[in-house]
């Protein structure tokens, strides 16, 4: 058997959560996939809550890697990117948005949404409408991928199947031209 570590513990447990979905998730069935007996996660982790914070991190790698915006790159397009990449970064596991919710940027990754804040207020935006765009995108995605993870019905139903992707881009390019007239209508008061 490899070393247990807190790596491969995460590891194992995403591919658990990918099997069968945060619902049926339970330490019991990950000591026994990885061999070892219950009480030896909690070596490493001391509750369910601080694994499932800990594979909440490991899965948003792929986002965390994407390049973080720089001037004079336009602040709408990175805004799209961004916000595409985070949707995508949730869609990679089952339940991933589940997973996600309620979590807050640690470390590295606050570092890195403290840095998305500049870069958008060095594109002209204020601070505090900047912050809420960030926010309100930030819970659109999650709960448009929760939406779309919790999707059950059949192609056969009555209903047109729901184009999650599109119906995705047109809510995110609302939240952006919001912001866009917002930051205008502020700089340019009537008179």
């Amino acid at each position: 058997m490899p070393k247990l570590d807190r790596e491969a513990i995460v590891s194992e447990a995403l591919t658990l959560l990918d099997n069968i979905g945060l619902d049926a998730m339970s330490t019991r069935q990950l000591a026994k996939r990885l061999g070892v007996e219950q009480p030896s996660l909690y070596w490493h982790f001391r509750s369910k809550n601080a694994l499932f914070a800990a594979m909440a991190e490991a899965a948003m790698a792929p986002h965390a890697t994407m390049p973080l915006p720089a001037t004079p790159q336009d602040w709408r397009e990175w805004f799209m990117e961004n916000w595409r990449s985070f949707r995508q970064t949730l869609l990679m596991h089952r339940d991933g948005a589940r997973l996600h919710a309620g979590t807050n940027p640690k470390g590295s990754d606050f570092a890195r949404a403290v840095h998305k804040l500049e870069f958008l207020v060095a594109s002209g935006l204020p601070e505090h409408e900047a912050r809420v765009a960030m926010l309100t995108a930030n819970h659109f995605t999650i709960g448009s991928v929760l939406e779309e993870q919790a999707d059950t019905t059949e192609e056969d139903d009555d209903g047109p199947e729901m184009d999650y992707a599109t119906t995705f881009d047109m809510g995110l390019a609302m939240i952006i031209d919001g912001l866009a007239q917002r930051t205008t209508r502020d700089m340019n008061p009537p008179s």
